[in-house]
């Protein structure tokens, strides 16, 4: 991957862990590996990236600790996005935020869809909203319309991963991700272009992506949209590779305006970096 401009271009969601660290009770993935940040910022090295951003794993449930470790290590590099507790205290996100934090995730997969419209939701936020943060939801297109609309009407920026998850039999006619693309109007909806392999068969994840991104392109304009490289893959190791991410948005994306956009224009301002460089 070539850098879409002088010193920028931003891998927007990756995550660094080791073994030995507490485990949530609820976890679809128990890794038996290291992901090392000293790792992760070899390979931004190595494909001409310049940020990253560095999001809480589940399986490390509302423990932040080891992620904000990793963003003191490089703080004009990094930015984080952490997984929070409803009742987290105003104090408790704003040390987050002091350690280079800007959103939180929803990781429902596997799990209920939670009523964002309660008290506890409601004051939770309102937190995040006045700290300037978004929040990410990953779950499967078929439920987007069970989340979206309680995160808007809460006046929320939401990023929403891995192409909005549609079913795999269906691609870019499922009805959840054909919701997606008319939430564009919002405008207050990104979404990440990322790991092809969670959505489709590994032969299609070059010509499916292009596919569901080309309908994104025109939904979302590159405006509002995002690459990740989903470093190291976790579940789907087996499938994907740091330069496979590389080389599948390679295969989505040719125009270099889209492509500068998406890797640097759109990510630096929503991750409030500072600058185009570290």
């Amino acid at each position: 991957m070539s850098s879409p401009m002088p010193g920028a271009a931003v891998d927007t969601h990756a995550h660094v862990f080791h073994q030995g660290l507490a485990l949530a009770n609820t976890r679809r993935h128990t890794p038996d590996y290291d992901a090392t940040l000293a790792e992760y910022l070899g390979l931004l090295d190595t494909h001409g990236l310049t940020h990253g951003v560095l999001v809480q794993p589940s399986f490390l449930g509302t423990d932040n600790s080891h992620l904000l470790e990793a963003l003191r290590v490089a703080p004009a590099r990094l930015r984080g996005v952490a997984v929070v507790a409803q009742d987290a205290a105003e104090y408790e996100l704003q040390a987050l935020a002091d350690a280079g934090v800007v959103g939180i995730r929803l990781n429902l997969v596997g799990l209920d869809t939670p009523d964002l419209r309660t008290p506890a939701w409601q004051t939770l936020l309102a937190r995040v909203n006045a700290l300037g943060w978004h929040v990410e939801v990953h779950l499967q297109a078929a439920r987007l319309d069970g989340v979206v609309p309680a995160l808007l009407a809460a006046g929320c920026r939401i990023v929403v991963d891995h192409f909005g998850r549609p079913d795999p039999a269906l691609g870019v006619l499922d009805a959840g991700f054909q919701y997606l693309l008319r939430q564009a109007d919002s405008g207050r909806i990104w979404v990440k272009l990322a790991a092809p392999y969670r959505n489709w068969a590994a032969p299609a994840c070059a010509a499916s992506g292009r596919l569901a991104t080309q309908q994104l392109l025109d939904a979302y304009t590159p405006e509002r949209l995002m690459w990740r490289s989903d470093w190291p893959h976790t579940e789907h190791r087996h499938l994907a590779s740091y330069s496979a991410a590389v080389e599948w948005l390679d295969a989505w994306i040719d125009d270099p305006a889209q492509r500068r956009a998406v890797l640097a224009d759109t990510p630096l301002q929503l991750f409030q970096f500072q600058g185009d460089a570290p």
